[in-house]
């Protein structure tokens, strides 16, 4: 039996999302949990990888089972009480045997949060800017990443990715007012937020985005020098990798959930 398990976390504590050596993983953490649980070995293959600190929203992962899980709700309390507070199981979800959590998935999202006021309650999840920024020239330059395919230029140098090329379907930048629904976003007394939504990301590509990006909202680069960036297809002349814990993975989207 093939389930998948929706769940979120805070990536402060962890070493990112993959299991390694000498270091605390996401993935780690859930594959001993539920082999406990389960009584046998369980190893779990999530919707992608994210890096050290960066948290998630929704996240999804697969695990098999010789056997059918007759009680969702003893299963959810169980592997809760043992993941502690930093992540929380949602859903276990019955799925086909060939369904895959990687490869399944044809749209992500993800959020990074700005905020510029200093604030106790925000700092692990928002990047504090001490700076006004022009949201509308970053949105000018945001608006070209929806006309570009390769993505060499925001992708992290000597990755294991086999191509640079993915489909960017939204990327654009918003105040956070208190009209939003969220408690958490309510907690943001000035800031803002981006956006971005693909088929796939490479390792580091929205946090060297965000990081051109503030350089065009701080006035460091024009649009022209933005779009020369994208051309030359060289990490270098992009701007630096922006701090992981403010940005999140929101969303992920599969045809049969």
């Amino acid at each position: 039996m093939r389930y998948f398990i929706k769940f979120a976390y805070n990536g402060e504590k962890f070493h990112g999302w993959q299991s390694q050596p000498n270091a605390v993983s996401v993935q780690q953490e859930i594959e001993e949990a539920l082999s406990i649980v389960m009584r046998l070995p369980v190893s779990v293959t999530g919707a992608g990888r994210t890096d050290a600190g960066v948290h998630a929203r929704e996240m999804y992962a697969h695990f098999d089972t010789p056997f059918s899980i007759d009680n969702k709700d003893r299963l959810l309390l169980s592997l809760n009480r043992l993941l502690g507070k930093d992540i929380a199981i949602y859903d276990v979800i019955p799925v086909k045997e060939d369904a895959h959590a990687r490869f399944d998935a044809y749209e992500r999202t993800y959020k990074y949060f700005v905020t510029f006021e200093k604030t106790p309650f925000l700092y692990p999840y928002c990047w504090h800017s001490p700076s006004r920024l022009d949201i509308d020239k970053m949105n000018e330059a945001a608006s070209t990443l929806l006309d570009v395919d390769d993505f060499t230029s925001f992708a992290k140098l000597h990755s294991d990715a086999k191509t640079n090329i993915c489909d960017v379907r939204k990327a654009y930048w918003n105040i956070i007012d208190k009209d939003c629904d969220s408690s958490f976003l309510n907690l943001f007394n000035d800031g803002i937020v981006f956006t971005i939504s693909a088929d796939r990301f490479l390792r580091n590509m929205v946090r060297a985005i965000v990081g051109t990006l503030v350089d065009v909202g701080r006035g460091k680069l024009s649009l022209d020098n933005f779009k020369d960036i994208i051309v030359k297809k060289d990490r270098c002349s992009a701007g630096t990798s922006m701090p992981a814990h403010g940005l999140f993975l929101w969303e992920v989207k599969y045809k049969y959930l």
